[in-house]
């Protein structure tokens, strides 16, 4: 069986899932791929207001295939790196998605698939999944982000402890650590990351895609440009229809109904 990405609605919310159960949901370019022109179709259609990314079966992902590793060791570099350029872009498409993104964690989550988790806007993982940056475990050094989120994520010393030691960490740690936004009973990972993207889906689009965006450039910008940034984002969605409406549904006592 080959690996994929599949994709389907619930909701307002598009569901993707990696699948590739036989190595784990290891990934590849044709999950790349997909993922980028799901979230390309996602981002155009106002039916979709989340997306949740999720492995198959009892594991998120294994990270990349050892195997085809291997045996691009015996074609010439550009093959590998062609591959990884296809994996970043899909880590930069999500970061650059206006609509939230929720990762639902089970079971491992490894190497490049932790890559893929902390490139999420929210990761909601079992309590008893285990996260691991494998990369130096064989010989190797990360790709996908991992240094760019940890580093920003965590204090330099555990960011150096998971990346050159490949420990294994629990959900519980991360989230004590501000990594992992939600801990949930094992086998729940789908339902509560649906739970959350429900409350996300409630709330305006416009104040989502304003929220996500100012966050990503707070982590270069200095203060003054990120203020005047604030600024121009809460005039623009003070003016805009969604503005009106949940300002006058909080006045009212009533559910807003965004758009």
């Amino acid at each position: 069986m080959s690996a994929s990405l599949k994709s389907h609605s619930h909701g307002q919310t598009m569901v993707l899932t990696i699948s590739n159960p036989e190595h784990r949901n290891a990934l590849g370019p044709e999950i790349y791929a997909a993922g980028v022109e799901a979230l390309n179709v996602a981002e155009s259609s106002p039916e979709v207001r989340s997306v949740v990314i999720a492995g198959e079966g009892s594991h998120f992902c294994a990270g990349g295939n050892l195997q085809r590793l291997l045996s691009n060791r015996q074609q010439p570099p550009e093959v590998q790196a062609q591959s990884i350029e296809s994996l970043h872009n899909w880590i930069e498409t999500i970061r650059a998605f206006p609509k939230p993104v929720i990762a639902a964690v089970e079971g491992a989550c490894a190497g490049a698939g932790f890559s893929l988790a902390l490139a999420c806007d929210l990761l909601v993982a079992a309590q008893d999944s285990v996260f691991v940056m494998a990369y130096s475990n064989v010989g190797l050094s990360s790709d996908g982000g991992a240094t760019w989120s940890l580093a920003r994520a965590l204090p330099r010393a555990t960011a150096m402890q998971l990346l050159m030691c490949g420990d294994r960490i629990d959900a519980a740690r991360l989230q004590t650590l501000g990594v992992v936004s939600q801990v949930c009973a094992s086998g729940e990972a789908m339902a509560s990351a649906l739970a959350l993207a429900e409350k996300l889906n409630s709330r305006a689009p416009n104040a989502m895609a304003s929220i996500k965006e100012l966050v990503n450039e707070a982590q270069t910008a200095p203060l003054h440009t990120q203020l005047a940034a604030e600024r121009d984002h809460f005039v623009r969605n003070l003016h805009h229809a969604n503005g009106g409406e949940g300002i006058s549904a909080f006045l009212e006592k009533r559910r807003p109904g965004y758009r």
